[in-house]
């Protein structure tokens, strides 16, 4: 499940973290506030979208540290051969995605940020399905790139979706319930 950044301001993120580690998900973070900061430094300073690309991962990478903080009972991941271990031992999981997203064969701009990361990662461990839990209200149904067209997702997302063959859902607000349902059942969209 991509869970982001936005998410960490949410009054639910005890909760929210306890559904995803009762569903035993592999919790791919958002950048945040990090990534936002990073956005600002790029603009005041004008440094590349390759350097930016690449340091809003390092990004990803604090809130992940911050979300294992806060979920210990998770298992904090930054290899293909950790998440196995994860799995074997049927722990939930949070991704440490730099030394993953750095190497990704993925383009370095701001239309790919956490979300498509997130599907890369569904799709390099073989996830069946990918949530995308978002703050805002979301309404059922939609596809990738109904969700870009109305900024819930990045750009990149759909062009990314064409070679998914798991199901995608994006789903919010950002409440216990809507994450436990989405969970729970297998989406209705297949990207």
């Amino acid at each position: 499940m991509k869970f982001g950044g936005s998410l960490l301001d949410s009054r639910n993120l005890g909760a929210l973290l306890e559904v995803a580690g009762a569903r035993g998900a592999v919790v791919a973070p958002g950048g945040g506030a990090f990534a936002d900061a990073v956005r600002v430094a790029q603009r005041e300073i004008g440094f590349s979208d390759r350097a930016a690309h690449a340091m809003a991962i390092l990004a990803m990478e604090q809130t992940a540290l911050l979300l294992a903080d806060l979920a210990p009972s998770f298992a904090l991941c930054a290899t293909s051969e950790e998440f196995t271990g994860a799995f074997a031992a049927r722990r939930p999981a949070i991704w440490r995605p730099a030394a993953m997203a750095l190497r990704a064969d993925v383009p370095a701009s701001w239309d790919t940020t956490s979300d498509s990361l997130s599907l890369w990662l569904a799709m390099k461990i073989g996830a069946p399905r990918l949530v995308i839990l978002k703050s805002a209200e979301v309404q059922p149904g939609g596809s990738p790139d109904s969700w870009s067209a109305a900024g819930l997702v990045d750009a990149g997302l759909p062009t990314l979706a064409l070679g998914y063959r798991g199901e995608i859902a994006c789903v919010g607000p950002a409440e216990p319930a809507v994450l436990a349902a989405a969970l729970a059942a297998p989406s209705r969209i297949a990207a």
